[in-house]
């Protein structure tokens, strides 16, 4: 209910305010120092909000729109599994298909300095982990969202290869978006830099992508 009413003030009280920061409680007093000049007068969101015809069809719209928040991502995740398990023979995958507990590495790896590091699937082969990942749907994202996912993605990569290469172990990192969000040419090429930062061993794909780019041979490479 707070999200939904968050999104109403961000309609009709102060479409400056990013929704990112809405999110936070402990933002309020940073949101009204930063903001507050251009919140519109309590009297004239009253006028606006009372002139409104019922049932406010664009209004419902607003707090519908996120009804299915998620479920996109559990799609990919579901198809994902389908994949895996009708092209590649020699895989396994774990992890939640569609809502459920993620993997955390601190349950594949005794001694993983983040025990509580969350993944959303991990592929073996020969019963030993290969590659982990992260899926997420794109649906609409730029600016500080774009920026917040593609340092996620860094510091997760960072993290997970450097154990790997001071474990001496063989693992790849799989980031698997998809979603119209990707259109936005800038975030497509952040996610390709990462790629390049740590070359072979991060792959960043669509679902459409994963049979042409991921295969047996790079995972145990």
């Amino acid at each position: 209910m707070r999200i939904q009413l968050c999104r109403v003030f961000r309609k009709y009280v102060s479409p400056e305010t990013p929704v990112e920061m809405l999110k936070k409680k402990s933002l309020a007093d940073q949101i009204c120092a930063r903001f507050g000049k251009g919140f519109r007068l309590i009297t004239e969101v009253q006028s606006q909000f009372l002139s409104r015809p019922m049932p406010d069809e664009a209004l419902c719209a607003v707090l519908w729109e996120y009804k299915d928040r998620g479920k996109k991502g559990y799609d990919l995740t579901e198809r994902l599994f389908k994949i895996i398990g009708e092209q590649y023979s020699a895989l396994e995958i774990i992890g939640p298909q569609r809502a459920g507990k993620d993997v955390r590495l601190g349950e594949l790896f005794d001694d993983y300095p983040r025990p509580n590091r969350p993944v959303d699937f991990v592929l073996l082969h020969n019963n030993q982990p290969v590659a982990v990942g992260l899926a997420r749907y794109d649906s609409d994202r730029g600016g500080t969202q774009e920026d917040d996912r593609t340092g996620q993605y860094r510091d997760c990569a960072s993290e997970i290869l450097k154990y790997a290469q001071t474990h001496g172990l063989n693992l790849k990192v799989i980031f698997l978006n998809d979603g119209p969000g990707l259109l936005l040419g800038s975030m497509w090429r952040d996610y390709a830099d990462l790629e390049d930062a740590w070359y072979g061993k991060v792959k960043v794909v669509t679902l459409r992508m994963f049979p042409e780019r991921i295969n047996v041979e790079w995972l145990v490479s």
